[in-house]
């Protein structure tokens, strides 16, 4: 029997920092919620708002697969691995933090903010060697499909990480209907509204609700509006 678990928008933890506006879908820096600390191996779900020329400087990480999806403008990174790029709508940033990276991350504009999600995943190996990649999307193999954008394999579409993962992004007509089956049977799968409305079996999601989904080999998905962009991350509960 399937089980859910709603996050409304709303429900999320999030900080005004001036130059950073942010929402938590999980327990995150102040935020602290006991029975939101993840999903599976789903650990971090951020939703950034960046300020033109401010972000993050030099910090480290270790042991977690971090994946970065801007929706609007571009995100300046430089990292210890001598990595220096900017990340732009369409595009999506993989980094495997493995032994340990330092990496800064800056509006790459003065004026314009950039928006984008942040997701960490615990990685299926410790301490592997550090890695970074960015690919770009075509927006055409988004439009009422399923696009993959990340998965466990070097081989298939999208970026890679070190764990039993695949995300999948997609843009929905009006009405239209979709069935996303599981690829792993012991996976759960978490839904993220970008942009639109949208029925996940008979739930009601809006935007930036998320919906964590567990026992399941399928979902039905119906949108309710034009343009309803939607994110999901098939991940492992254990």
């Amino acid at each position: 029997m399937k089980n859910y678990i709603l996050h409304k928008a709303e429900t999320r933890g999030s900080a005004d920092h001036g130059w950073l506006k942010t929402h938590h879908t999980f327990s995150f820096a102040n935020y602290y919620d006991p029975e939101r600390i993840h999903f599976g191996m789903l650990r971090v779900l951020n939703d950034d708002r960046i300020d033109g020329g401010q972000g993050f400087g030099m910090h480290p990480h270790e042991n977690m697969e971090i994946i970065t999806i801007p929706f609007n403008g571009a995100l300046a990174h430089k990292d210890s691995m001598g990595n220096s790029s900017e990340i732009t709508a369409g595009e999506i940033q993989v980094m495997s933090a493995g032994t340990g990276i330092y990496h800064s991350e800056f509006n790459a504009h003065a004026e314009v903010p950039v928006e984008l999600i942040q997701i960490w995943v615990f990685p299926n190996k410790k301490n592997v060697t550090p890695r970074y990649d960015q690919i770009k999307l075509n927006p055409e193999d988004s439009k009422n499909k399923f696009q993959q954008i990340l998965s466990p394999s070097k081989e298939d579409d999208g970026v890679w990480i070190h764990q039993d993962a695949w995300f999948h992004i997609a843009e929905f007509d009006n009405e239209y209907k979709a069935i996303y089956k599981i690829k792993k049977s012991t996976n759960g799968l978490y839904v993220f509204i970008i942009e639109g409305s949208a029925y996940i079996d008979d739930i009601l999601l809006n935007k930036r609700d998320g919906l964590g989904i567990t026992e399941t080999e399928e979902i039905i998905l119906t949108s309710k509006e034009s343009n309803t962009k939607i994110l999901l991350m098939e991940v492992p509960m254990k």
